[in-house]
């Protein structure tokens, strides 16, 4: 993972919140171009790309709106300091120095993580250890007291990157990863992560307005993200608590408006239809009472069904998406290829006009779909290389896809 390369100018003030820095987002790999697109799209200048995210200038205060407007990201990263460290005494050395006080409350609660990638350390949490342990020194020595310490991340989060002899120092503005978006409380068998699925719906053709046809829909999780994104309902309205709000100088009133703004921002749709179905009826009602937590039920008409049966609204273009089992972590391989062929069979049958997508881990299994794709685009679940289809499924006089040899 890449993190900054330029040096922070941070000044203890009061304008601390306002003081600009470099920021580091973070987010799943492959998620970076989507995590970009919104960057962007909330005014930000990038700064640097990379693999898992990117790099702007911003404020703790601009740290707030990014926080809670982004779906793709997994950390916003506010730079303190960068050095030169070859060893682990040198990480402890530099940050016994620096004035904890002023960010970390003395009554206050503090986490450590880290990325590390250093030949003198085989165990990250030994570099945990070091940090945390400067922080408490250095607390001991200036005021005679010391924060709370733990690996719960529900205070203030410090993050440390050292790969090989550059180390950076970061407040995690986020606290717990922003992948998971807060509304989901019962995740099913081999959930889509929420960033995920956010990706793969922008990736998608999809106009926001047309059907949002989600068969296999298991907890539910990328239809709700659909209803979510096309109101444009943002994943802070979610959550209450965060690593910023546990920093010195942390004001209310920036979150209070921000938040204002995620309540205004959000727009209806009329006539929108988001069908979700499953044939578990116990995934059904598990999706439901997730949609219900994020606010959307009413959006989403879910039934328990074969995903053959889905109902698909004629006449209208929209996006069939489906997230079948691919035998890695569920399923049974053979069974699963009679699966994949009666995929391809339904998109041919029942979704003439709408652009098709099928979202795997198995490419042989992709291949029993019978169509051929008109775009792979490249994702990743956990640690398993995927691929979103992308099938064009004509209508009419218009010739269909081209099967697969």
């Amino acid at each position: 993972m890449l993190y900054t390369t330029g040096r922070s100018n941070f000044t203890f003030s009061m304008s601390f919140y306002t003081t600009i820095a470099p920021v580091t987002i973070t987010c799943n790999k492959r998620l970076a171009p989507y995590l970009e697109q919104e960057v962007i799209e909330l005014g930000f200048i990038i700064e640097e790309r990379f693999v898992t995210g990117v790099r702007i200038n911003a404020s703790l205060n601009d740290c707030i709106k990014l926080n809670l407007n982004l779906r793709c990201a997994s950390q916003v990263l506010y730079s303190l300091k960068q050095f030169d460290a070859t060893d682990a005494d040198t990480i402890y050395k530099r940050l016994l120095a620096y004035p904890w006080e002023k960010i970390i409350p003395e009554d206050g609660y503090f986490s450590i993580t880290s990325n590390v990638q250093n030949e003198t350390i085989n165990n990250n949490m030994y570099a945990n250890l070091r940090v945390k342990d400067a922080i408490v020194d250095r607390f001991r020595e200036k005021t005679g007291k010391r924060p709370d310490t733990g690996a719960e991340l529900s205070g203030a989060v410090i993050h440390l990157f050292w790969k090989n002899d550059n180390a950076e120092v970061f407040i995690d503005t986020s606290g717990d990863s922003l992948a998971r978006h807060g509304y989901r409380k019962i995740p099913g068998r081999a959930p889509m992560l929420e960033a995920l699925a956010s990706a793969t719906i922008m990736a998608s053709q999809w106009d926001r307005k047309s059907p949002f046809i989600n068969p296999m829909c298991g907890s539910g999780t990328v239809a709700i993200e659909a209803a979510l994104i096309a109101t444009n309902t943002r994943p802070g309205l979610f959550r209450m608590n965060y690593g910023f709000m546990h920093i010195i100088g942390y004001d209310e009133t920036v979150y209070d408006r921000e938040m204002a703004i995620l309540d205004e921002q959000i727009t209806e749709v009329p006539g929108l239809k988001i069908i979700a179905t499953d044939y578990s009826d116990i995934a059904v009602k598990n999706a439901q009472k997730n949609a219900i937590a994020a606010g959307v039920a009413d959006m989403i008409a879910f039934s328990v069904c074969d995903f053959a049966e889905t109902e698909v609204p004629q006449g209208e273009a929209g996006v069939m998406f489906v997230n079948p089992e691919y035998g890695e972590r569920l399923g049974d391989e053979k069974e699963l290829e009679e699966t994949y062929a009666r995929i391809g069979d339904f998109m041919k049958q029942k979704c003439k006009g709408y652009h098709g997508y099928v979202f795997t881990g198995n490419l042989e299994l992709a291949k029993k779909i019978g169509l051929k794709a008109k775009r792979r685009i490249e994702f990743y679940t956990s640690t398993i290389d995927c691929r979103m289809l992308e099938y064009e499924l004509y209508e009419g006089s218009r010739k269909p896809a081209k099967e697969i040899e």
